[in-house]
């Protein structure tokens, strides 16, 4: 089993109730935050979806298109803990599997006969009205799949992330010496980089912040939130 596949069941052996991802969306005025025991949730949720409705295993491609946001992490956590690949940007739309807030991307995916999951950004949604038949409709479905997910070891050589030209294989994804031990880091803001750089600052213990339509001066927030490093 690779580092980046450990990663979630040594953050809950370490706490498994402390935050390791907090959210805000200035757009909505949503603040969340995720321990490791809700990630894992989350994540095992997404990853028996990915079995079982869609096939999904090693090797098999898994596109997020979706903006930065704690619903794509788990996304991407769930195709690691099966030995997936990751992408992100261009090629994404054309992945085996798409994962999108676009109904018009969810769309076209299933009219080439590739499988969809459309979802809802918003933390309380239950439904998405606009799901295309043939696609899965995230706020509605996710919930009925269990929350326990043991999946194949993937190898370390095999490619965990496509972002644009650039594949990272799994035993590259995770940086152990990229931050201090229990760093608390705002993510960069491209998705890909913010992956990147959950995964590392999780492994020495940390945890991470997001920030998505930030409206104004941050200081003072990064500041009660105990920001140590600001990667935006």
């Amino acid at each position: 089993m690779t580092a980046l596949q450990r990663l979630l069941p040594s953050l809950n052996r370490a706490d498994a109730t402390a935050p390791r991802v907090t959210f805000y969306d200035d757009a909505t005025g949503e603040r969340i935050e995720l321990s490791a025991k809700v990630l894992s949730n989350w994540a095992a949720k997404a990853a028996n979806a990915l079995v079982e409705e869609f096939d999904a295993a090693l090797g098999t491609t898994v596109g997020l298109v979706l903006p930065l946001h704690w619903r794509a992490f788990y996304w991407a956590l769930a195709a690691w803990d099966l030995g997936a690949t990751v992408v992100i940007g261009p090629g994404a739309d054309d992945a085996d599997v798409v994962v999108t807030d676009d109904a018009a991307v969810a769309s076209e995916a299933v009219e080439e006969g590739r499988y969809a999951v459309l979802v809802t950004l918003a933390a309380l949604a239950r439904s998405r009205p606009d799901t295309p038949s043939g696609a899965m409709d995230e706020a509605r479905e996710l919930a009925t799949f269990g929350d326990v997910f043991v999946g194949d070891p993937a190898d370390d050589d095999d490619i965990a992330m496509v972002t644009g030209a650039r594949d990272t294989a799994y035993r590259e994804v995770v940086d152990p010496h990229a931050f201090e031990p229990g760093a608390r880091v705002r993510v960069p803001a491209e998705l890909g980089a913010a992956l990147r750089c959950a995964v590392s600052v999780w492994s020495r213990d940390g945890s991470v912040v997001i920030i998505r339509n930030a409206v104004g001066d941050q200081a003072s927030r990064l500041a009660a939130e105990r920001v140590t490093l600001d990667l935006s």
